[in-house]
């Protein structure tokens, strides 16, 4: 029998009402702002009355670094979600909006996949309910007010050698990382080298999912640094007085959306910032919002461990005032054979040996994990080529590291394949071993920040930066920056900075190549080795198999 399609069993979904979904958490149908018949959004003001309420617990689904064969963290996530709520626990998801560079490129969607899913699946892989094209907006809006205001006489002085305010756009386009703008004359400004990042990198993008409401949301787009005079004294966003129109073009933008997995339980789908090069994680007042209506909160932090847990625990949990209390490692057979040094089309053939020598990038992560403070438990994503002897590899593997690997049938079996980990993640809950710390103090120095994360999550030697980044951290720290986390955009395939070096990998060093300051979201960025902050198409992009069939129906989603 041939397996369906995501976007097939998606279609076939017997979706609720979302105002029903709605009225599961307890959120009066005045609240709820409906987008059709199948997503909402709720409003601010239920969310304020919430602020009384006791919290539930926060479970985070993150995992090991990706490969080709794949992993499963977003369907892990909604499965799991769906777990709880089958054993009767009343949990709610939430995860992150999907970006259209890698839909149309090569990662594909984020709304999970087989059996456990987040519908409507088709219009959250798209432009769903236009979040980030109001980003996309506000970030350009701000970007134009900066050269409009060095056209109009440049009263504060901006020195144009000195803008650091990019401009956005949600598509891969690697033709828009590096351009020369305001060509063409006098009537069309003063020419200057910038360049374009993708809408997910955008500092706006980050501010939106770190705000908790619109009075904070317009402060910190007001503490955005855009630029320098030539004595080198910042210029802000509020400056060039653009905060309150971006704040207008955000409004809608910063409620969360409600929607609802395959089984009908509701869902949290806002913000995505990359884990990459972003800080990897839906939004401080979906997770907030969730907590206050849930037992359970299920959320996700992207890609592997090194970089979305860590950013999940150090950025958002540390701003945010959460505290997880179990995280989920999702790790797959056919990864641990690629780590093991099986290439992709060998995937389908029994290697016990292969499995076990991969385990290594397992344990790291879950040692990486455990050093927070919050307990483990490692989810097998299962794979039908999967057989007992390898299953029974990464369970003693995982055992002989302190934490317990349970096998999930999600994909294929919905809620009843994900019975035993919902179970194990109540009692890791409930029996309140978490004692959650970040990894760094904010009075750290910045430089040795970084220097913590390279050396305690990526096990690396030494950090190697150029005294002209040292020398513009600390003039940061004397600005009052000091206090702030770091943000690592680091490829996401490795520990190291070279993506093709899987496993678990020691004696390395990681090269920084440029810091930004992201004052108003409140962290600072340190790009690391060949990341792009502005992703490329492959060469055979998703793009040329997607299209509408004869029925008007979406083709080749994933």
């Amino acid at each position: 029998m041939a397996v369906k399609t995501d976007i097939e069993i998606a279609r076939e979904a017997r979706k609720r009402p979302i105002l029903e979904i709605g009225a599961k958490l307890g959120i009066p149908s005045e609240h709820l702002l409906p987008y059709g018949h199948d997503k909402a959004k709720i409003d601010q003001a239920f969310i304020k009355s919430l602020e009384g309420r006791p919290s539930g617990k926060l479970i985070l689904v993150t995992a090991i670094n990706p490969t080709p064969a794949g992993e499963g963290k977003t369907t892990t996530t909604v499965g799991l979600g769906d777990g709880l709520n089958r054993i009767g626990k009343k949990a709610v998801v939430c995860i992150r909006e999907a970006s259209l560079g890698p839909n149309f490129g090569m990662k594909g969607g984020a709304a999970g996949g087989g059996y456990a899913q987040v519908v409507p699946m088709e219009e959250m892989n798209l432009h769903f309910t236009g979040d980030f094209h109001a980003i996309t907006a506000a970030h350009n809006l701000l970007s134009a007010m900066i050269d409009n205001h060095i056209y109009w006489g440049n009263s504060l002085e901006i020195d144009e050698r000195r803008i650091v305010w990019r401009r956005v756009m949600d598509m891969n386009d690697r033709a828009l990382r590096d351009i020369v703008v305001s060509l063409g004359g006098i009537s069309n400004g003063f020419p200057r080298q910038t360049g374009f990042d993708i809408t997910v990198a955008s500092e706006v993008m980050a501010i939106l999912c770190l705000s908790r409401d619109l009075a904070d949301l317009e402060k910190r787009l007001g503490d955005i640094v855009v630029a320098y005079t030539r004595d080198k004294t910042p210029i802000y966003c509020r400056d060039l007085k653009a905060d309150g129109a971006m704040t207008v073009l955000l409004k809608d933008a910063m409620q969360p959306n409600l929607v609802q997995t395959l089984e009908n339980n509701p869902a949290f789908v806002h913000g995505g910032p990359f884990a990459n090069i972003a800080h990897g994680c839906n939004s401080v007042i979906a997770t907030a919002t969730a907590l206050k209506l849930g037992d359970y909160v299920v959320t996700e932090a992207g890609f592997g461990a090194d970089l979305g847990a860590e950013k999940f625990f150090d950025i958002k949990c540390r701003k945010a005032g959460l505290k997880p209390s179990v995280a989920v490692i999702v790790a797959t057979v056919r990864a641990m054979k690629m780590n093991g040094g099986v290439a992709k089309a060998d995937l389908g053939t029994e290697n016990v040996e292969a499995v076990r020598k991969g385990c290594p990038n397992l344990g790291r992560h879950i040692g990486n994990v455990k050093g927070f403070g919050v307990p483990v438990v490692v989810a097998i994503n299962h794979f039908f080529s999967d057989t007992e002897a390898e299953v029974a590899a990464v369970k003693a593997y995982v055992a002989q590291q302190g934490a317990e690997a349970i096998l999930c049938r999600h994909w294929a079996d919905g809620s009843a394949g994900i019975e035993e980990l919902a179970h194990k993640v109540v009692a890791l809950a409930e029996g309140g071993s978490a004692n959650f710390a970040p990894l760094y103090p904010d009075d750290m120095p910045l430089f040795q920040k970084i220097e913590t994360i390279a050396r305690r999550i990526y096990h690396a030697d030494e950090v190697l930066a150029d005294k002209s980044i040292r020398d513009q951290l600390k003039a940061w720290e004397a600005a009052g920056y000091g206090h702030l986390p770091i943000c690592m955009a680091k490829t996401q395939y490795s520990f190291t900075t070279d993506p093709n070096l899987r496993g678990a990998p020691t004696g390395h060093s990681v090269p920084v190549r440029e810091v930004r300051l992201s004052a108003g979201a409140g962290f600072v960025v340190v790009i690391c080795g060949e990341i792009m902050t502005m992703p490329g198409l492959p060469k055979v992009p998703s793009a040329e198999v997607i299209r509408l069939n004869g029925d008007g129906n979406v083709e080749g989603l994933f």
